[in-house]
């Protein structure tokens, strides 16, 4: 009998306007490769850009918050393997599920980790250097909170997965490390524009996303105003999802300083530039933007939060540098020394086929879940601390949503 997995998505996928879209693309598609059903089911509404998973054989529903239809719709359905797509949707819907199918595995996936997004974000804000007292905030004690509570967790960043476990101390057996995977095809990647087929410089990243915001205006104030002074006659075009008015109107053509919105092909907005910049200053998890940079040849000058858990020991595809001066200086041989630029282009290969390609991970993912199932419940008595938090979640967020339902049926 072919087994069931469940997704509950916090969103409908967009793979063209976020790397969260991509990376529950990439994960869907390997629960199909090992033979799985499955369904995916959001509360949210669907957008123009969220993608079409009927087509890719993968059933889809709408469910409510808050309301006792989705206890039926899972008991039902009775997956083998529910997805919670970030700790929200566990605190959402994961007493719902550990009621109704408490013999399916539970499964979380962070994207990155929120806590420690927020907490550089407000050390940012705050100008403090970074630390524990950033870092042990609200939502740090609900994102934890909700890992104990599931089976596992799927960490995409290793340095995350360093961190869950050297600083909040969270046991190794319910993390589980799968990054961004991709399908490295030299040939292609070959055939792609070279130095002198591209010019001008390029970043990518939804404009819902704090951290890109940031990182623009970042790029406008401090960056661009050195960088084009070395490289006069190129030009930088910011493209990303769901741009604001506050956004599009930092375009300023007398500075070659362009916002693009939305790019429909982001393939191709990448292989056509000869250099990326990613200026984040704040942020968690893998960077989508640096991703695509090194699957179309496009070498990045980037900070260290951007470069976070990508390279490990290899060389970057460029440059990593957090002070604005170096890093224009880094942008400037990028773009204007084409060697510097081809050996760049060579490491981004090396980092992906050694450290991102989908087979490195499929296979072995596939296995260790295969292997949690038939030991699950010994998994769960070592486990103590995350069936005593289920124990009172249940207590608490089950009243809540039962006393919200209720008050909505008399409306």
């Amino acid at each position: 009998m072919q087994k069931k997995v469940l997704v509950i998505g916090s969103v409908w996928p967009e793979p063209k306007s976020s790397a969260a879209g991509s990376r529950m693309l990439q994960l869907l598609s390997v629960f199909q490769k090992g033979g799985f059903s499955i369904t995916f089911v959001s509360s949210c509404v669907k957008t123009e850009n969220a993608v079409n998973l009927e087509e890719l054989h993968i059933k889809t529903t709408t469910v409510e918050l808050n309301n006792s239809s989705f206890d039926a719709f899972i008991k039902e359905l009775q997956p083998d393997i529910v997805v919670f797509d970030r700790f929200m949707m566990e605190e959402q819907y994961g007493w719902r599920v550990a009621e109704i199918v408490p013999s399916a595995i539970r499964i979380l996936d962070t994207e990155d980790l929120h806590c420690l997004r927020k907490g550089r974000g407000e050390a940012l804000k705050t100008n403090e250097v970074f630390s524990k007292k950033h870092l042990f905030n609200d939502v740090a004690k609900r994102e934890i909170a909700s890992i104990y509570r599931c089976d596992i967790t799927l960490i995409i960043s290793e340095y995350e997965m360093e961190l869950l476990q050297d600083t909040f101390k969270v046991p190794a057996m319910l993390l589980y490390y799968l990054p961004f995977l991709v399908f490295v095809d030299k040939k292609q990647m070959q055939a792609l524009p070279m130095y002198s087929d591209r010019k001008d410089f390029v970043t990518i990243g939804s404009f819902l996303h704090e951290p890109n915001y940031d990182a623009v205006l970042y790029l406008k104030k401090h960056i661009w105003p050195l960088l084009r002074k070395q490289v006069p006659n190129a030009s930088l075009y910011i493209y990303g999802s769901y741009e604001s008015q506050k956004v599009t109107q930092l375009t300023n053509k007398a500075e070659r300083f362009y916002i693009k919105g939305f790019a429909e092909d982001a393939g191709e907005v990448m292989q056509n530039a000869r250099v990326c910049l990613a200026s984040l200053r704040f942020g968690a998890g893998l960077k989508g933007k640096l991703m695509d940079a090194m699957q179309y040849r496009t070498p990045c000058v980037m900070t260290s939060i951007a470069s976070e858990g990508i390279f490990a020991a290899l060389p970057p595809n460029g440059f990593i540098a957090d002070d604005v001066n170096k890093f224009v200086e880094k942008a400037t041989s990028l773009y204007l020394n084409e060697g510097i630029w081809n050996d760049s282009v060579q490491h981004g290969e090396e980092v992906l086929r050694k450290r991102f390609d989908y087979h490195l991970f499929a296979d072995e993912f596939l296995s260790s879940i295969e292997t949690l199932g038939k030991e699950l419940s010994a998994h769960r008595l070592e486990n103590f601390t995350g069936s005593m938090l289920a124990h009172h979640t249940m207590r608490s967020t089950m009243y809540m949503s039962k006393w919200i339902e209720a008050k909505n049926s008399l409306q």
